[in-house]
């Protein structure tokens, strides 16, 4: 994989003679953006789930996931470099495949991708507050929603540098939570024959069903490509962000996970809405106050970056033809696409008031498999028609293709394991 040294010119694709989108963010901004998505909709409020699925090799779960999001990620770099637009995914499987048809169908995807991945975040809000209050869900589902609209419509600019504050706080919550819990490290040569699988059936069959629930937790990198119209030097600095934030995130949930089910027993984590409070309540013996404080910050910054991806996909599904063009209309004094981000809202409000947190979270990773499965194909179509101009990140041809397999691999053992259940 590499740089060429020539950037090529990034299109615009308004294409509605309207008032264009802002290019304010850079690169640290950027690769900020996302890891606080990919933070935010995994590891505080899934790990326990994972736990619940795979045990004491929750670890495995979430390095496997990793590995599956990893092909694709390379992919998103090199497409994102070729094609800086917004509606990125369904821009690749058209420039890729040719069928209009099912390029807009993977940007509904997208869309639909987003809004449940947000809803789930707000499930994972609401469990947090409860440490606090004991509060009905509905109105501060409904707020939470009309909080994060109204942030999303303020500015790109203002949400971006917004998201990055917060995904400092998330940081320094998951290594509050590390340093919290470092006394369970000294037991791990002890405990390390039972993280590992080994070459048991049925420990795999756990692992992998973990893996399908943490899978959802990296999910994240793939928005950034989707504010690409938004980028300084967006062939450059996308698919760097893309890759930095995946590295980043993959480091910090390996050593969480494994601290976590040091910590507190599989079954324990798995019944609690706020699992990462309950790891530092049961290392420090204090109420886990400050934890979940950061916690519900975790959650609040990545629904609010699902929510932007969301509108800016149906922003640029809309700029490219494919939908009405009132959902490419753009505020004039913000920059900002407010009709695409009303419509989101509503569509956000209707999944969490409608699917609990866990099929929400196996939704979004049924939906996303599918997106990348065909994300793969797209790339290797495209690399076989020749090399791409000069300034784009490539990556070797046996990327996209494993990417591809090992997708609709993990999307067909799942659909199998959901129709046996």
């Amino acid at each position: 994989m590499r740089f060429r040294s020539r950037l090529p010119s990034s299109p615009s694709a308004s294409g509605v003679g309207q008032v264009e989108l802002k290019r304010s963010i850079s690169l640290p901004l950027l690769t900020f953006y996302g890891i606080g998505t990919i933070l935010g909709a995994g590891i505080y409020v899934l790990v326990g789930k994972v736990a619940g699925s795979a045990g004491m090799h929750a670890p495995v779960a979430f390095l496997v996931a990793s590995l599956l999001a990893a092909f694709s990620a390379f992919s998103y770099a090199e497409l994102a470099s070729r094609f800086p637009l917004s509606a990125g995914e369904a821009v690749y499987v058209q420039q890729g495949l040719g069928r209009r048809h099912l390029s807009l169908l993977v940007g509904l995807f997208i869309v639909t991708m987003g809004t449940v991945s947000c809803a789930t975040m707000i499930h994972g809000f609401v469990g947090y507050l409860g440490v606090f209050f004991d509060l009905p869900r509905l109105p501060v589902m409904v707020a939470m929603v009309l909080v994060l609209g109204a942030v999303a419509v303020w500015g790109i600019g203002e949400s971006v540098w917004l998201a990055s504050a917060i995904t400092v706080i998330e940081l320094f919550g998951l290594l509050l939570v590390l340093w919290v819990s470092r006394g369970v490290w000294d037991d791990l040569p002890a405990h390390a024959p039972q993280l590992m699988p080994g070459w048991d059936g049925s420990a795999w069959l756990g692992v992998l069903l973990g893996a399908f629930l943490a899978f959802y937790a990296f999910i994240g990198f793939e928005d950034i490509v989707n504010v690409a119209e938004e980028v300084r030097g967006a062939p450059r600095n996308v698919p760097r962000a893309v890759l930095l934030a995946l590295v980043t995130t993959t480091v910090l949930y390996l050593a969480v996970a494994t601290a976590s089910v040091l910590a507190v027993s599989p079954a324990a984590l798995s019944a609690s809405d706020a699992p990462l409070a309950l790891v530092y309540e049961r290392a420090t013996g204090q109420a886990p106050t400050a934890i979940a404080v950061i916690s519900l910050f975790s959650v609040i910054n990545g629904a609010l970056i699902q929510l932007i991806m969301g509108s800016r996909v149906l922003y640029g599904l809309s700029s490219q033809g494919w939908l009405p063009r009132i959902l490419a209309r753009v505020s004039p004094r913000t920059r900002t696409p407010v009709v695409a981000t009303v419509f989101v809202m509503a569509l956000i409000l209707g999944f969490a008031l409608w699917l609990p947190l866990v099929t929400l979270a196996r939704a979004t990773s049924f939906v996303t498999l599918i997106v990348f499965s065909l994300i793969n194909l797209a790339l290797w179509r495209i690399k076989r028609r020749g090399p791409a101009e000069a300034g784009v990140f490539e990556v070797p041809r046996w990327v996209p293709v494993g990417g591809f397999v090992a997708s609709l691999g993990f999307l067909i053992f799942q659909a199998l394991q959901a129709w046996r259940g």
